[in-house]
Parts: structure tokens; C-alpha cells; sequence
């Protein structure tokens, strides 16, 4: 078991790197934060008219019938639209407490594919890599493309860049890891 939280360990650094460059450095997920000039005054207005939440626009009212609910999406189509997640205050403070749930979130993740790895008959570094960027591909499309494909999203490259990038470096990570001990323990064949 400690071999399996120093792996995850790693890689949950690895992935918590990552995720910072992208957000930040690199910035891949700014077209979903576009700028407006006009934001003071829309956030302002929805102050005025929502509570906090997450609203879908247009959409239609709680227990509408079916009728209702096919003459919305008939008049929807062709229309804009939005998501709104809208939060009465911003507290910056708790910034460190979310960075430290991230990385230990990322450290979780990553012991739990440790975990199913070391039920594998032969831990050798292909396999190990295989599975890792597999494990991103799961999360990416279980995920954020299962969310694309109904709510069409402005990163989605991002996300799936993201689940390369950093379940690829994680995997070559853990390949070495987990595949130095194997090849340790593999006779030599004296052919």
C-alpha cells in the first residue's frame, strides 16, 4: 500500500500541475471565461433578478405538462440561449482550501487507478501507461463530453487536452513507477 500512495501521491501532483497551467499559464479554458465590458452592469441586473443557482434560459417551469414542455422546444429552436451560474458573493479566501480539496481530490483519483493497477497479472510500463491515459479518457468523455454533447461548451479541447496531457504525463509517471519493481522481479531468461 505505500507503493501505491507514493505513486498516487506523484501523480496527483503531476495532475494538480497540470490543471494549474492549464487554467492559468496556458489559459486553454478562456473560451469559456470570455471578457465583456458590459460585465458589471449584467452581473449587476442578475443580482436584481435571480437567486443563487444555476438556470438554463429558456427553459420551462416545474411541472409543466407535456404539451407545455414540446411548445417550449419548438419555439426554443433556432434561438439563443444560455447557462447561468449565478453566486450572490465571490470569497477569494477560501482559494488555498480549494487548491488543497483539488490536490487531494487528484492524489484520490490517481491511489484508486493504483489500486485496480496492482490487480494487473503484468505491471509493465506499456500497460501501465495504457491504462492511465484510458483512465483520462473515461473521465473526459463520461464528463465533460457527455455534458458537450447537450450543452454544447466553448473549452471542450481544453477538457480533452486536459485529460491527455495530464493522465499521459501521470501514466508515464506510474509505467516507471510501478514498472521498474516489476522488471525487478522477472526471471532473466538465460537463452
Amino acid at each position: 500500500m505505500r507503493r501505491n500512495f507514493i505513486a498516487a501521491l506523484v501523480g496527483g501532483i503531476i495532475l494538480f500541475i497540470w490543471q494549474f497551467l492549464s487554467w492559468t499559464k496556458l489559459n486553454l479554458h478562456q473560451p469559456a471565461q470570455k471578457y465583456t465590458p458590459k460585465q458589471d452592469e449584467v452581473i449587476q441586473y442578475l443580482g436584481s433578478q435571480l437567486e443563487e443557482g444555476g438556470y438554463m434560459m429558456p427553459t420551462i417551469p416545474p411541472h409543466a405538462s407535456s404539451e407545455e414542455m414540446e411548445a417550449t422546444m419548438k419555439k426554443m429552436e433556432s434561438k439563443p440561449w444560455a447557462q447561468i451560474y449565478y453566486h450572490k458573493s465571490w470569497d477569494n479566501n477560501n482559494m488555498y482550501l480549494s487548491m488543497l480539496k483539488s490536490f487531494i481530490t487528484n492524489v484520490i483519483t490517481v491511489l484508486l487507478l493504483c489500486i485496480i493497477l496492482s490487480g494487473f497479472a503484468m505491471l509493465r510500463f506499456a500497460n501501465v501507461f495504457v491504462a492511465s491515459l484510458f483512465t483520462g479518457l473515461i473521465v473526459f468523455l463520461n464528463s465533460h463530453y457527455t455534458m458537450h454533447i447537450w450543452y454544447s461548451s466553448f473549452d471542450i479541447m481544453a477538457h480533452f487536452t486536459d485529460a491527455i496531457v495530464s493522465w499521459g504525463v501521470c501514466g508515464l509517471w506510474l509505467g516507471w513507477w510501478f514498472g521498474r519493481r516489476t522488471s525487478r522481479q522477472l526471471p532473466v531468461d538465460s537463452r
